[in-house]
């Protein structure tokens, strides 16, 4: 199989992510740097598979029950990231390539964690963010890895850097139900931007799964259980979460395209609409899947609309690797009840 291969200069890829977001750029400009920013975000594909490959190694061995998966991040993001960030440079922007094990504790993260820094990888560890220890203030906990690929057989993709996120069962429920809250709430509660009530509401949670966990809870939350039961339970019947949610979940359909035994997948939402495209490619068509990812991306006009290329072990793990496409949030229900009960 033919993977992308960087045809553009990092500095034409840095600039190329200045012209994307800039308000003075003109219609021909843009479409230029989204041809040349495109190219940089599918030629993290080879990479990003080759961490794939031992991660989902490892984790199976840590955990037989685990999921893996992996993602190209979306050009939406990418463009949002750059904006909250405006001197980040694309080419050193660290999780356009993404792959993330989702186990079923944290002793199992942490056991994942110790695989990773005593191996012989020779790619290069530049960055991690422990936010179990430290957890975000949104509440968002797990573990990040940062390398920089190396490889002495193919050093084409030297340089690229890949992210690593290593989750338990319920942080992925809360990073995930975050997801799905925001597409309907047509705000970024990831990047802690958005209704207060909500914010509020998930930080708490943050803190319920963390003790729940036996970790750090959010800085500024109550630290006695019965207080913040009491102070999540308000939060909860301010917003009437658990009857959103079973809202949010009853409107996307799944419409089903290409090939069972896909190795990729697109995932197309379109809240309004009520639907969500899932479109399997095999391994061979990547490059097909590459472009009909951008293709789709230029048609996301409707309020909440978004669109994902991953790739997964088999479509029956799909929903579980990424609810928030299906706004499937039943974990995370589970989880509050627990915290509430």
């Amino acid at each position: 199989m033919a993977y992308v291969v960087p045809r553009y200069s990092r500095s034409q890829v840095d600039q190329a992510g200045r012209t994307l977001v800039a308000t003075n750029s003109t219609g021909s400009d843009k479409i230029r740097a989204m041809v040349i920013v495109d190219n940089w975000r599918a030629s993290h594909s080879f990479p990003l598979n080759t961490f794939q490959m031992s991660l989902r190694r490892w984790t199976k061995a840590v955990d037989p029950d685990s999921l893996v998966a992996q993602r190209i991040k979306r050009l939406s993001s990418t463009e949002d990231k750059l904006r909250r960030f405006p001197t980040m440079k694309l080419s050193q922007m660290q999780d356009i390539g993404g792959c993330r094990a989702v186990v079923s504790s944290v002793a199992r993260v942490r056991q994942l964690r110790e695989i990773y820094h005593e191996s012989d990888l020779k790619h290069k560890l530049v960055g991690e963010k422990d936010y179990i220890g430290n957890p975000k203030a949104s509440g968002y906990r797990g573990v990040h890895l940062i390398y920089r690929y190396r490889s002495d057989k193919n050093p084409t993709y030297d340089g690229h850097l890949i992210e690593v996120q290593l989750r338990s069962r319920v942080q992925h429920a809360w990073a995930t139900a975050v997801e799905t809250v925001g597409t309907f709430l047509k705000q970024s509660l990831k990047a802690s931007q958005g209704e207060d009530q909500w914010l509020d509401f998930f930080t708490l949670m943050g803190s319920a799964i963390a003790i729940r966990e036996g970790s750090q809870p959010v800085p500024g939350t109550p630290t006695n259980p019965a207080q913040l039961k009491q102070a999540l339970q308000e939060a909860s019947d301010r917003l009437d979460v658990r009857k959103k949610l079973a809202a949010y979940s009853r409107t996307v359909q799944m419409v089903q395209d290409g090939t069972l035994s896909a190795h990729y997948f697109l995932l197309d939402l379109q809240p309004q609409d009520g639907t969500l495209t899932v479109t399997g490619f095999e391994k061979r068509a990547l490059n097909e899947a590459t472009r009909r990812y951008l293709d789709v991306e230029k048609t996301l006009t409707s309020p909440g609309a978004e669109a994902v290329l991953v790739s997964v072990e088999s479509l029956s793990t799909l929903r579980a690797a990424f609810p928030n496409y299906f706004l499937d949030t039943k974990v995370f229900v589970e989880a509050m009840d627990k915290a509430l009960h």
